[in-house]
């Protein structure tokens, strides 16, 4: 492949905007310091994550459609201030309001750090439109060391200063960071003599009716109750199973570092293997991990967490690519926003069982999840349009 002028700097740009958006992967290390500062209860703080994570999914949509109609760099500007702003305005949010909360960081984060991922991922994949696994896998590689950046960070700011200390400062790297990274995204300039689109190209109101899209946007849903059931608890149950409390951050780093290989190996393996055979290959890891997560104890906690991140992340990341493969390219910012909205739907379903299933049951749940996902790809076929098979390598064939 000749390599398009400037696609580089926008893997190095989407790379360093993505390290900062990790905050679901970090949310353990987040919780005990926002309960203890906000006087929160441990329910009012799970609600906190569930909401960002919803947050993500809805914005993706809305994110989408801001990169496609404007361009990422439009889009991730507004998300950039969304992202900073909502940081910066929980750094001054009154303790003990929850709503409020809510309102001020949680939704603004999640919205912004939801329209910077399609303008990243939409973005990359158009100027590496023939390696589209290995675009996304660069730049979400960085999403998944946000996890180790940001355990460090909050424990090392907001451990000496604060957690409102530590908000205020994060508020300003991300405005600072992110901001240099989006004025530098732009789409690459079309190929001469090019069709504007192709049969491929579904736009959002054709896609959502499509049986793939269904079945997609559920098995996004279902890869998050392995992880996010636990996720906000993970220092807890780490300590409970026999590890050092000093230590049991570090369960969010080793799984920040899994999640970051994860989303560089299988979007890149699946180039090559294909988009299904990968992702088959993800929901058995999620299954296999669930049940050696139930059983670990010690730093097997770690262990068993370190693989649930590493095929998690390693298959939110080839569904970008899956996205493209079956709909197209020319609206790939607010399809994939569309798909995303499996995370939000998977973010309150794990947070209303991480709320009422006791332990065990929480632990079954996860890996039913992960076995019924898995059946939900099985049955995604290519998408064919008047009789002619659209999707290439990549969708299973």
């Amino acid at each position: 492949m000749k390599q398009k002028k400037g696609a580089p700097q926008i893997l190095a740009a989407g790379a360093a905007v993505q390290l900062l958006t990790g905050i679901p992967a970090a949310w353990g290390v987040f919780q005990r310091p926002v309960m203890e500062e906000y006087a929160f209860t441990r329910a009012q703080a799970s609600m906190v994550f569930a909401v960002l994570v919803a947050g993500y999914g809805v914005g993706c949509a809305i994110g989408g459609l801001l990169q496609d109609a404007r361009g990422p760099r439009f889009a991730a500007g507004w998300g950039t201030l969304l992202m900073g702003g909502g940081f910066l305005l929980a750094a001054a949010a009154p303790a003990g309001n929850a709503p409020l909360f809510l309102l001020a960081y949680s939704v603004p984060a999640g919205v912004g750090s939801a329209f910077l991922a399609p303008a990243v991922l939409a973005c990359a994949q158009k100027w590496y439109a023939d390696r589209k696994g290995l675009a996304t896998g660069v730049t979400g590689a960085a999403m998944g060391l946000s996890g180790a950046f940001l355990t460090l960070f909050v424990r090392g700011i907001g451990g000496k200063f604060g957690m409102r200390v530590c908000f205020g400062a994060l508020g300003a790297v991300i405005l600072t960071v992110c901001g240099a990274g989006a004025a530098v995204l732009k789409n690459p300039p079309p190929k001469p003599g090019a069709p504007a689109g192709t049969a491929a190209d579904l736009p959002p109101k054709a896609m959502v009716r499509t049986a793939q899209y269904k079945l997609c946007v559920a098995g996004v849903a279902l890869a998050a109750p392995p992880v996010l059931l636990f996720s906000p608890d993970l220092l807890q149950i780490a300590a409970d199973r026999g590890m050092a409390e000093n230590l049991a951050p570090l369960c969010v780093v080793i799984g920040a570092a899994a999640s970051a290989a994860g989303r560089l190996a299988c979007p890149a393996l699946s180039d090559k293997a294909g988009r299904k055979p990968v992702l088959y290959g993800v929901y058995a890891g999620l299954g296999i991990g669930s049940a050696f997560f139930a059983l670990a104890q010690n730093w097997w906690v770690a262990a068993a967490y370190a693989l649930l991140t590493f095929f998690y992340s390693g298959g939110a990341a080839v569904q970008p690519s899956l996205n493209t493969d079956l709909f197209g390219l020319r609206h790939a910012g607010v399809n994939y926003g569309f798909l995303a909205l499996g995370m939000s739907a998977g973010s309150l379903l794990s947070y209303a069982g991480s709320q009422l299933l006791p332990m065990g049951a929480r632990h079954w749940a996860a890996g039913l999840s992960a076995a019924a996902g898995l059946v939900c790809f099985a049955l995604v076929k290519p998408l064919c349009q008047n009789g002619t098979t659209v999707a290439k390598k990549g969708t299973g064939r």
